[in-house]
């Protein structure tokens, strides 16, 4: 699929009285043209995995085309240059999770997590903490101390009231707790401290967190 062809069936589904709702849970719609999340998942599909129209897709700056060029690119050709220019263009949580579950797919995963959960721009500090909560539900075989070494992460990051940082941390750590009984007993455990910090985010995570891990549907899926 050529750049024209991908942009111009984007232009073709677009509606934009859905802007506004996009708005409402936080999407910059400021370059969108209001295209469902389906459709574009269409058009990736018909694309295929293509690095090249991925990254002439992020370069058009539109809100959906960088979801597709998220969808399409090619985690094994995707080089760490090509991922730093993604992350730090990244302006919407949307695009932010789906570009998460691609970066999560490179070699390098780990260690880009570990560093990017101490970057200080909003969403390069979301990206890390979704990797880990996608990693949590897609990789069945990474072992539980692979997922407890996130734990200092979560608790680092959990004081940053930053509402899309926030979120993800939250995410990261309800993700690893419902992974086995003993990520589960460790994620209420790092929950339990967080209530006691001085921090209304800190608690906040913690509080939703609980919610859901004391849940006795989950202890009994585990």
């Amino acid at each position: 699929m050529k750049l024209a062809e991908a942009v111009t069936e984007l232009r073709t589904l677009a509606d934009p009285s859905r802007r506004p709702g996009m708005s409402r849970v936080g999407i910059d719609v400021e370059h969108a043209l209001g295209v469902s999340v389906p459709n574009i998942r269409g058009i990736a599909r018909r694309a295929g995995t293509d690095q090249d129209l991925a990254l002439q897709l992020w370069s058009t700056g539109i809100h959906e085309a960088r979801i597709l060029a998220v969808l399409v690119a090619d985690p094994v050709r995707m080089t760490a240059d090509e991922r730093e220019r993604w992350v730090v263009g990244i302006s919407s949580w949307d695009v932010c999770d789906f570009a998460a579950d691609l970066f999560g797919k490179m070699a390098s995963a780990e260690r880009t997590i570990r560093a990017w959960a101490r970057r200080p721009e909003p969403y390069v500090k979301r990206c890390a903490f979704s990797m880990i909560a996608r990693a949590a539900v897609r990789e069945k075989g990474w072992p539980d101390e692979r997922f407890e070494r996130f734990f200092p992460l979560i608790r680092r990051a959990a004081v940053d009231d930053r509402n899309e940082v926030k979120k993800a941390v939250n995410w990261a750590l309800r993700q690893i707790g419902k992974r086995s009984r003993m990520l589960h007993t460790g994620a209420i455990d790092v929950a339990e401290g967080l209530l006691a910090l001085d921090s209304r985010s800190a608690r906040w995570i913690a509080r939703d967190a609980l919610r859901e891990l004391r849940d006795p549907r989950i202890a009994a899926r585990l």
